[in-house]
């Protein structure tokens, strides 16, 4: 099993297979593979949530989930490879917005590697989140461990 020639790091308008995102990062060395796959949730807090939308600095973006995959290399040096693709534009209530996949012989600091990419891409990479919900739209504020403010439009 050789590791696909798909990029590991990636901001994308398509729709996202968890499956294809930990292919990326297998190989025969790996005897562990931890993912985190965030999904659109019908609500925040008491707010209902009809759909989201997404906006990034592609570029930036990518360069800054490459960062991420490095600082965990670098953390965790047993982690043999670690992918990250972002969707953007319109998701619906149960899409994809978010697969990280990290993995390594062993799986002991997966989980804890995983954790990171996930908590670390909410504070530093450009990516925008709008709610949109019968009772107006919030742009998105996110912070590491899930916490959300935002701030409403309309």
């Amino acid at each position: 099993m050789e590791r696909t020639k798909q990029r590991l790091f990636e901001i994308t308008t398509e729709p996202i297979s968890v499956d294809e995102v930990n292919a990326r990062v297998a190989a025969r060395s790996i005897g562990a593979i931890t993912s985190f796959t965030g999904v659109v949730r019908d609500r925040t807090g008491e707010r209902e949530v009809k759909f989201l939308e997404y906006e990034a600095y592609s570029k930036m973006a990518e360069a800054m989930l490459a960062q991420i995959g490095a600082e965990i290399q670098q953390r965790w040096p047993q982690i043999e490879a670690v992918s990250i693709v972002h969707r953007t534009g319109r998701l619906a209530v149960g899409e994809v917005s978010v697969v990280i996949a990290v993995a390594a012989a062993h799986r002991p600091d997966t989980f804890d590697a995983c954790r990171y990419a996930i908590d670390r891409l909410k504070t530093v990479v450009p990516i925008w989140k709008r709610e949109i919900g019968p009772s107006g739209e919030v742009w998105m504020e996110s912070r590491p461990g899930g916490d959300f403010e935002g701030e409403r439009l309309c």
